[in-house]
């Protein structure tokens, strides 16, 4: 075997830190972003955030310009009207749509590290309060529970019961856990204390559901029904033939109730179908969950991260894209820090250097990720124009690597834009993906979104006959009628994502 030398020139990708710094920035949500910013805050000294003042320099992170093309918009600005003219002037960084797709990019108030003048104050004034502190200060179910135990005059042992028993219960307002469990976990070698304990916590579960809201402290869903239907008896005017039917049902199986299935339902109370009907009545009215309303609903706030609204009147509408300013961290590399590093050259120089030059990258990555976020956003509502003027039906089908290749990025990083990302629009709050569904063929020979053909199922549903309700078969037919070929199971998948319940249960009563 001879040995030889040879060379072979290649090519290959390298992720440098910087790169892989700003995919990582770019895929995280809102809240992750904060996080991120508030450690790197505290593990670099030349990073801190801009006061009163602007960012200084190249370290602020400014608004991406992404005028449109020069035919387009001498055709917008042929067809615009003079209201129009006058919005063209607002100082935001907005893009505006004209009636024929044209894109046209306003200058924002400067930089993002800047402050921006306080827009978002609208109808609520400068003393609205805040989402989030609304829901930090809500009252929870269990808070509201123990201020009514206060006024109960009872014994230092079932105040302690009564105590226990409250935080047991789950966010829906139910005792998971069975008396005997609870009095095991307290006095687990001890059978005396143990049998105390259970007398105790069964006269403080009847004093619990006799606390509001009705039905908290029930064991299961049937005593949750049945302690509501017992306070609505005792109720003036109420009436007790339907309640006792109501209470006659719940005694049986929640099967038979869910699949409303009156016949059964009537032999085994031993009642006539009207008043088994009357009793079904009754009980859909009722709240399965006590608890629901003391919630935390903190969990549930969603913060938009572009914001599109209309621009002013005209027909067609024009709509306006910006980046919330409340999601833009006001960055800066701290200019006293960096000015010593660069008079003074001792031990450790480099390093400080090192972290001096993470600090320029980080705010860098910061800028590229919000205004990836706002090109992606912008073709987004561009493509999707429609919805935002006629709303679900309106949505065209629309793949990632339609805006790909669009914008010139690859579909990967399409995915990581619009993922846990939101955009506040008039019609409510929407994540990014939201805008992107499949085609399904129409009898034309072109596409229907299938967000559209879940919005059309949704409609076609709420104008049915509610004796007669519409099977999928029969949606699947109706849809058809109107040139779009829909088969009978995907209208059940599409049915069952929109948490529509089958035909059988939505037929009334």
């Amino acid at each position: 075997m001879k040995q030889g030398l040879s060379l072979r020139v290649s090519q290959h990708l390298a992720l440098t830190p910087q790169l892989q710094q700003s995919i990582r920035l770019l895929q995280l949500s809102t809240l992750e972003l904060s996080q991120e910013v508030e450690q790197m805050l505290g593990d670099n000294p030349f990073l801190e955030l801009a006061a009163d003042e602007a960012p200084r320099e190249e370290f602020g992170i400014a608004q991406a310009d992404i005028p449109p093309p020069e035919s387009e918009r001498e055709e917008a600005a042929e067809g615009a009207t003079e209201a129009a003219d006058t919005d063209s002037l607002l100082a935001d960084a907005v893009t505006d749509w004209e009636g024929d797709g044209s894109v046209e990019l306003m200058p924002d108030d400067g930089e993002w590290g800047g402050e921006a003048p306080a827009r978002r104050k609208e109808a609520d004034g400068e003393d609205g309060a805040d989402a989030i502190d609304l829901a930090g200060g809500h009252e929870t179910l269990q808070d509201h529970l123990h201020r009514q135990a206060l006024a109960l005059r009872l014994a230092p042992e079932d105040q302690a019961a009564l105590r226990v028993l409250i935080e047991s219960l789950d966010e829906d307002g139910y005792l998971e856990d069975t008396l005997e469990e609870l009095a095991a976990a307290l006095a687990p070698d001890e059978p005396e204390q143990h049998e105390e304990l259970v007398h105790r916590f069964t006269v403080a579960l009847r004093l619990l559901q006799h606390l509001e809201p009705v039905g908290v402290g029930a064991r299961s869903l049937a005593e949750c029904l049945q302690l509501q239907l017992q306070a609505l008896r005792e109720e003036e005017g109420a009436d007790a033939a339907a309640c006792d039917a109501a209470l006659a049902i719940c005694r049986q199986s929640m099967d038979l109730l869910a699949r409303r299935d009156v016949r059964r339902l009537a032999q085994l109370c031993r009642l006539s179908e009207s008043e088994v009907k009357a009793g079904i009545a009754l009980i859909v009215r009722l709240e399965p969950k006590p608890g629901r309303r003391f919630a935390n609903v903190e969990r549930n706030i969603v913060v938009p991260d572009v914001l599109v609204s209309s621009a002013g009147p005209g027909n067609p509408a024009r709509l306006r894209v910006q980046l919330n300013p409340d999601v833009l961290p006001r960055l800066r590399v701290h200019d006293a820090y960096a000015g010593a590093l660069k008079a003074h050259r001792g031990e450790g120089h480099h390093a400080l250097q090192q972290r001096l030059q993470e600090a320029r990258w980080f705010i860098k990555n910061i800028q590229q990720r919000f205004d990836t976020i706002l090109r992606v956003s912008t073709a987004i509502v561009e493509r999707q124009r429609n919805f935002f003027v006629h709303g679900e039906l309106a949505m065209r089908p629309l793949v990632l690597r339609e805006i790909a290749d669009e914008l010139g990025l690859h579909e990967s990083t399409i995915s990581r834009v619009t993922t846990a990302k939101y955009m506040a629009t008039p019609l409510g709050t929407f994540e990014l993906k939201y805008f992107f569904g499949s085609a399904l063929g129409t009898e034309t020979g072109g596409n229907a979104s299938s967000t559209a053909v879940r919005a059309l199922i949704r409609q076609l549903v709420a104008a049915e006959d509610t004796a007669r309700p519409l099977s999928d078969s029969r949606i699947s037919d109706m849809l058809k009628e109107q040139g779009i070929e829909c088969a009978r199971r995907t209208v059940a998948k599409y049915r069952e994502a929109l948490r529509i319940a089958p035909a059988n249960l939505r037929k009334a009563l």
